[in-house]
């Protein structure tokens, strides 16, 4: 049965509206331990929005890809140079996320119609390839025509605007005070609610079917008709206009950006994302985006203090214990919950079946 055609039971229709309700005071209760807890929680919205665009491609589709941050840098550049004194182009926002999204898109094409045979190993290596050459593009894209600004990176980019509505400026409605961080957490969490409803509606249609077809068995699906060739590409089309839409909101939250925001690392720490959380299951990649994002931030908050309140001084470096501790979780994770911590349905009943 098809999920929206389920009915829902008062119990979860409550519970949909409980957690409505704690998403809109969340910025104001947060915003009381600080502005940079807003700023890391918008972060996280965008990390999840990454992971949501991945998870098209790795999750459903079963295409594993180490270059999606090219797809984000794209839709920031994007960003970049149509609202900013770079090219003396301010465009409206409504205006440059779609040329964005669908300049990510033909990247993501780009992409995939040449590693349309490749699988495994193989296709990660090509992609990974493929988002260093994206970011040295565009750290040398300065001469002789100067396009990207090189490693300066691109400044004073203009935010969102929506008329004389300006998100980077702190507004007094309703006598409530909204800062910049919190009218980007809000129209953020618009954009993620958007692409979540999207996600859900592709895994239940006919294409979604398609991709857990090609994930399972490739060679099963062709030989059951689904054209593999363009459901692959759909696939890296897709996910990589999430990416362009993620890169053109960070673009705009930032002011500025330069190429080592788009570094190999980044890419990793999406897909770990994915994993963690559960690959191919929606509310799993969220989950996963928003712990891999405030769970390093709390250990840099509180690392240094421990250890001062223990020793006396400061033994080891915060973002070295960080990293360490970072590190051996995803290690547990991986040898305790394999499949992440809300694996998708079919990646349940595969583990139920290995067990004896």
């Amino acid at each position: 049965m098809n999920r929206a055609a389920r009915p829902r039971s008062p119990l979860a229709a409550l519970g949909v509206i409980l957690v409505a309700a704690a998403l809109l005071v969340l910025p104001f209760a947060l915003a009381q331990a600080g502005t940079a807890w807003v700023r890391i929680t918008n972060l996280a919205i965008l990390f999840a929005l990454l992971a949501l665009g991945l998870n098209i491609v790795v999750g459903f589709a079963g295409l594993l890809d180490l270059g999606y941050i090219a797809f984000y840098g794209v839709g920031a550049y994007v960003w970049a140079m149509l609202a900013s004194p770079h090219f003396n182009l301010h465009l409206p926002f409504w205006a440059i996320l779609p040329i964005g999204a669908l300049a990510a898109c033909v990247f993501g094409v780009l992409l995939g119609a040449p590693t349309l045979k490749l699988r495994g190993d193989y296709l990660a290596i090509v992609t990974l390839g493929f988002g260093e050459i994206v970011r040295i593009f565009l750290n040398n894209l300065s001469r002789p025509v100067n396009i990207t600004n090189g490693p300066q990176g691109i400044a004073r980019i203009d935010p969102v605007r929506i008329g004389e509505f300006d998100f980077s400026t702190t507004s007094k409605i309703a006598g409530l005070t909204f800062s910049g961080p919190i009218k980007y957490y809000y129209l953020l969490l618009v954009f993620l609610v958007v692409v979540i409803v999207l996600n859900m509606r592709l895994q239940d249609s006919r294409i979604g079917r398609a991709w857990e077809a090609i994930r399972e068995d490739e060679i099963a699906a062709r030989a059951m008709g689904i054209d593999t060739t363009s459901v692959k590409l759909l696939a890296f089309a897709m996910g990589a206009s999430f990416g362009g839409i993620a890169g053109g909101m960070f673009a705009s939250m930032q002011s500025f950006i330069s190429p080592e925001s788009f570094v190999l690392v980044e890419s990793v720490m999406v897909l770990a994302m994915v994993v963690l959380g559960g690959m191919g299951n929606i509310w799993g990649v969220v989950l996963g985006a928003v712990l891999l994002t405030f769970v390093p931030e709390i250990l840099r908050y509180t690392v240094e203090p421990l250890q001062k309140a223990a020793f006396g001084r400061t033994i080891v470096e915060p973002e070295v214990i960080r990293m360490l501790l970072f590190g051996l979780a995803l290690v547990l994770m991986m040898l305790f919950r394999p499949s992440g911590i809300l694996p998708s349905s079919a990646r349940r009943r595969e583990r139920e079946g290995r067990q004896p």
